[in-house]
């Protein structure tokens, strides 16, 4: 008799300039998705089903992970145990050489337990770099890691001024890019954080002259290119282009098209930090129907 297959939660991260975001894609287009690459290892592990990866944050070409979440089945043939965390996140590394895709963790969870609808919140961080002229002077170790917005210094005093604005729950429908699914999903959301800080760049040391800072968001979910825009805003602000009352202004328009042409930031700077759990959802026996995981309905 063929027994249930074992659930786990996996986390991982990657470089994202190399893909076409995090979701699967046809495999013969020039960039993939990350996922493309996670199931392909995954297959080597010889499942008695092919393995399935249930991501729990989507994010676009050119968007980094420290840490993005999944949750997969694994059906092994009868009489084979169970994987441990452990030879998971082994066996799936690699098999994921020489990709710039790691897998940090793997644990066993409840059957219904979805990576997606379970998560508390996500963290993402979006990295700015001040005091370069021009691109060339961005250090070779950061490209591709960082945003350089032309034009000198930002007013990081009007840029924390106007993030007070996002700050709580608003209808971010300026905020966001239209895309198919536009339609379907309730542009309300709750930005639970939202921190302008200074940062250490990878070298500091070697690069003198230069300010590294982080702009940190943390909400439940997010809309499609939402930290992007309100990145491009806010630093749209710090450059006068923009004044903290326009953001308030541009909440409630609530209108995608009235978002400042260009002023979206580019997918270089972003990072995926972090999604949060609650212990209890990783262990609880779980409900009934996908639709009720996690007490989403």
């Amino acid at each position: 008799m063929v027994g249930a297959p074992a659930r786990y939660l996996v986390f991982f991260q990657y470089f994202g300039t190399r893909y076409s975001g995090v979701m699967e894609t046809k495999s013969d287009q020039a960039l993939v998705g990350v996922q493309n690459y996670l199931e392909k290892a995954a297959q080597n592990l010889r499942p008695s089903v092919p393995i399935k990866f249930h991501i729990s944050s989507r994010t676009d070409s050119g968007v980094h992970a420290l840490a993005n979440a999944a949750h997969l089945d694994i059906q092994r043939a009868p009489g084979k145990a169970a994987f441990s965390g452990k030879q998971l996140v082994q066996g799936l590394n690699y098999h994921l050489k020489p990709e710039p895709i790691c897998i940090l963790s793997a644990q066993r969870v409840p059957s219904t337990f979805h990576a997606r609808f379970c998560a508390l919140s996500r963290t993402y961080i979006y990295r700015l770099l001040l005091g370069c002229a021009h691109y060339s002077q961005i250090p070779v170790f950061e490209r591709d890691l960082c945003w350089a917005p032309a034009g000198g210094p930002l007013d990081i005093s009007a840029m924390r001024e106007a993030a007070k604005f996002l700050l709580g729950t608003h209808d971010f429908s300026t905020f966001r890019s239209l895309s198919s699914e536009t339609p379907f999903r309730c542009p309300v959301r709750t930005l639970l954080q939202l921190e302008i800080q200074p940062a250490p760049g990878f070298l500091s040391h070697h690069n003198r002259g230069l300010e590294f800072w982080e702009v940190k968001f943390k909400s439940r979910s997010f809309l499609y290119r939402q930290v992007r825009r309100m990145v491009g805003a806010l630093v749209a602000v710090g450059q006068g282009k923009l004044s903290p009352q326009d953001i308030q202004e541009l909440l409630e328009v609530k209108d995608a098209r009235a978002f400042p042409p260009h002023a979206m930031a580019p997918p270089s700077g972003l990072f995926l930090k972090s999604v949060e759990y609650s212990q209890a959802d990783l262990a609880a026996p779980s409900a009934p129907a996908e639709e009720e995981l996690c007490g989403l309905s």
